[in-house]
């Protein structure tokens, strides 16, 4: 019976794969008895830690909402939400008037963009 080159290299790669899981085997087992034999081992437990950080106010918000969801579950009275503030029409035509300002400074020094 012959076989292709493919199907050979196909299962030499699988042997090597079982004989690396037999070893990896083998390790557990002696950590194993180790163990159970009463010998000190020493395990090294890899934690993330430090790589993700949330603001204060992230925390804040995460925070009212906990107390929001408890407050209805113990029937207690929710605070009323504050509504967004609103700004003039003075303020807001003073806003547009130093914008349209600044374009014309911009264009008249030849440039496209801010």
């Amino acid at each position: 019976m012959t076989y292709s080159a493919a199907k050979l290299k196909l299962a030499h790669a699988i042997q090597r794969t079982i004989e690396s899981l037999e070893a990896k085997t083998e390790k557990l087992r002696n950590k194993v008895t180790d163990i159970l034999q009463g010998s000190e081992v020493s395990f090294t437990l890899t934690t993330k830690s430090g790589t993700r950080k949330m603001s204060l106010a992230g925390r804040r918000a995460i925070a009212a909402a906990q107390k929001l969801r408890w407050a209805k579950v113990k029937g207690i009275e929710q605070p009323a939400k504050k509504g967004r503030r609103k700004m003039s029409a003075a303020a807001k035509a003073k806003i547009a008037a130093a914008a349209k300002l600044r374009w014309k400074k911009a264009k008249a020094a030849g440039k496209n963009r801010l």
